[in-house]
């Protein structure tokens, strides 16, 4: 190769680099670094006051897609996912997740629980992505997700980084439910470990593809996903729809992406 032509081409994907991944990490961790955990602490994990004003029926089947800051620095890197769920016959919601220490405790990693579910997570509050409202059609969509649970092909394995974690698992649900259109934030490290190897997807949404070698490095294109570029396990894109920029670390910069559909 020229060694004048390679050079431009090192100095711009340095600059990329730099701009998009090394400048918006480092300002996250130097954030907490200088600042410290501004949230609530991790025991004062009361409901979080961010409950849909789209108001639903009581005899309504809801679902509803979860994100926030995890504890301590990590949270300035990413953030955990779930789906709390909401059958017609049912009174309150379940939360279905996955824990890293449940794994540790009760060898699984997967926890269908009754905690509030736009519960504090560690101190952080809680950002709703997704909400879908109705009747025969949701119920039908949650009896997939707690199918497509009990399919996960991880529940014996946890890793914070690259996956399969959390995010891992809420991926898995949105490909066996596309109806919840779901696109989740560049912040949710994991989100981009593909199942069972594989190496090329659809898109959460259906929308577009996605290419990835074991959520380290890969690539993504789609009408609700815009356009993201996966580096070591940080990803870094574009939306359109609505528009938004978005950083490893930080997250979205533009338009917040929530949806609220109703069957």
């Amino acid at each position: 190769m020229n060694t004048r032509k390679a050079r431009p081409l090192l100095v711009y994907s340095s600059l990329f680099l730099l701009i998009l991944y090394i400048l918006p990490i480092g300002f996250s961790l130097s954030s907490y670094l200088i600042q410290g955990n501004k949230g609530k602490a991790w025991w004062e994990s009361a409901s979080a006051d961010n409950t849909p004003s789209h108001s639903t029926p009581p005899d309504a089947a809801v679902i509803q897609v979860y994100a926030a800051r995890t504890g301590r620095w990590r949270g300035t890197l990413g953030v955990h996912t779930w789906i709390a769920v909401k059958p017609s016959t049912a009174m309150q919601f379940t939360r279905i997740e996955v824990f890293g220490f449940y794994l540790r405790r009760y060898g699984s990693t997967i926890s269908l629980n009754q905690r509030a579910h736009n519960r504090y997570w560690f101190g952080s509050t809680p950002q709703l992505l997704r909400q879908i409202s109705g009747g025969a059609e949701v119920d039908d969509m949650i009896d997939r997700l707690y199918k497509a649970a009990e399919q996960y092909p991880y529940d014996n394995t946890y890793r914070l980084w690259p996956g399969p974690n959390s995010n891992t698992f809420v991926a898995w649900l949105a490909r066996a439910v596309p109806e919840l259109n779901l696109e989740l934030p560049v912040t949710a490290v994991g989100k981009d470990y593909l199942p069972n190897a594989s190496i090329i997807k659809r898109t959460l949404s259906q929308s577009g593809l996605q290419f990835s070698i074991a959520g380290v490095f890969g690539l993504l294109a789609g009408i609700e996903e815009g356009v993201e570029v996966n580096v070591l396990g940080f990803s870094a894109g574009i939306d359109f729809s609505p528009p938004a920029i978005k950083l490893p670390g930080i997250g979205r910069v533009g338009y917040r992406d929530v949806e609220f559909r109703q069957f």
